[in-house]
């Protein structure tokens, strides 16, 4: 099967010389890298919603580290009752 890549200048002359000095054809070097790529990209664990937002949770916040500690505390001290509700 056939796929065109464009590469950039830089990249093509690499492989070029790759593939002179290992007296392998072009295509081959690129098949065995992209093997090789493959194999790593699946040996990793894809990430997980806390690794893609870690850098953005509590951002947005109060600025108070212990919120959620105050939080707890006071629906502890309330026994689980409810808040009263407004108005």
């Amino acid at each position: 099967m056939l796929t065109t890549v464009k590469l950039p200048k830089e990249l093509h002359a690499a492989l070029d010389r790759a593939a002179r000095a290992h007296g392998l054809t072009k295509s081959e070097v690129v098949r065995a890298a992209l093997r090789s790529e493959l194999a790593r990209l699946a040996s990793r664990r894809p990430p997980t919603p806390w690794d893609l937002g870690k850098d953005l949770f509590g951002r947005a916040g109060s600025g108070r580290g212990d919120l959620s500690t105050l939080r707890a505390r006071d629906l502890l001290v309330q026994g689980g009752r409810r808040k009263p509700r407004r108005g």
